[in-house]
């Protein structure tokens, strides 16, 4: 069966890594929709001196490759500079790793697990109102059967983020 690149030519064999077959533009679109994901169709098409008909070929071409899966709610600034963040780093037994994976994703105050290189080897962070309840879920994850050991650093400050 022939697979489709994002260019919309049929290759037999197309390689799954879109990234690598991503245009300019294409990088351009995604880095607006970050930043924006109700940006309209006009609003890219000025932004990347594009046609609107070409910039909604483009996303259509780019969500049919499963390069864009979704549109999703960002948090505003005044809601998440109140929270307190702490990345955790988690030494796990590799036997219960899918596990505490599938219990991590039930606690609503953790934002992201990482499967990391090195020492440890999840990387979760957590977002939550207070410390107390930032200390609550760090406890709980530390409870978890399989976690040998864990490692936090509360997030200060953030200098960059997209």
């Amino acid at each position: 069966m022939s697979k489709c690149n994002i260019l919309g030519v049929f290759l037999p064999n197309a390689p799954q890594d879109y990234h690598l077959l991503l245009t300019e533009k294409d990088e351009e679109l995604l880095s607006i929709l970050r930043l924006n994901a109700r940006a309209s169709v006009s609003d890219m098409a000025r932004a990347t001196g594009v046609s609107r008909t070409a910039i909604q070929n483009r996303l259509n071409k780019l969500e049919n490759n499963n390069v864009i899966e979704g549109y999703s709610v960002v948090l505003g600034s005044e809601y998440t500079s109140g929270l307190i963040s702490s990345n955790v780093s988690l030494k796990v037994n590799p036997n219960l790793r899918k596990t505490i994976c599938l219990a991590l994703r039930k606690v609503h105050q953790i934002s992201h697990i990482y499967s990391i290189s090195g020492e440890y080897d999840l990387l979760v962070t957590i977002q939550a109102a207070t410390l107390e309840k930032l200390s609550e879920v760090l406890n709980m994850v530390c409870s978890l059967e399989g976690v040998a050991r864990t490692n936090s650093s509360i997030i200060l400050d953030t200098i960059f983020e997209r």
